[in-house]
């Protein structure tokens, strides 16, 4: 490859990944905070024979929503997301139905939505909390947009899941934290062409 983003090195100042071992899938958030270039990436894969089947990634630099490297950063290395014990995690079914219901209320009010407390949403490096008790998920949530073609890579480990969606008419990924069934964090990507 001689373009783009897998031409030249990169210095990933943070990154996560799950791992789905029901689905052979995974999904990685990687934050370059490279002031020549910053970008921060989500990449979904999936497998199949042993071998990849699918790479998919969605690629966000400036001009993409809300897009801020340093603050996603700042912001995505502050929060937990570590394993959660075996008596205490919520089963597969539990976390992407969370996940849907987030997503379903972007076309429906009437969805009751799992909000946990506190939660946090990281989007484009914007944040919707401070680290209180009191941080909320639920504001600014658009209203008649239909959240699209979803694909899941969920690791009940760490009790994420990751959906790549299309919003309306462009590409996204909303990574969620989900504990005792409720929402904590939501991370998100958005590409906006440009």
């Amino acid at each position: 490859m001689t373009t783009g983003v897998l031409s030249h090195p990169l210095n990933i100042a943070f990154n996560r990944s799950l791992l789905d071992t029901t689905a052979c899938a995974t999904y990685t958030e990687i934050v370059v905070t490279d002031a020549s270039h910053p970008y921060v990436i989500g990449t979904q894969m999936r497998f199949a024979d042993g071998k990849i089947a699918n790479i998919s990634s969605l690629v966000t630099d400036r001009g993409d929503w809300l897009f801020n490297a340093t603050g996603t950063y700042y912001w995505a290395s502050r929060e937990t997301w570590d394993p959660i014990s075996e008596e205490e995690r919520d089963s597969r079914e539990v976390i992407q139905a969370a996940a849907d219901a987030y997503a379903d209320l972007f076309n429906d009010k009437s969805v009751q939505v799992p909000w946990g407390s506190p939660c946090a949403r990281l989007e484009g490096g914007m944040y919707t909390g401070t680290g209180a008790a009191t941080d909320r998920c639920d504001v600014g949530v658009p209203n008649g947009v239909a959240l699209t073609n979803r694909r899941y890579v969920i690791d009940e480990t760490i009790g994420a899941v990751d959906v790549f969606i299309d919003f309306a008419t462009v590409p996204d990924s909303h990574e969620f934290r989900v504990e005792n069934g409720k929402l904590r964090y939501v991370h998100t990507i958005t590409v906006m062409g440009g």
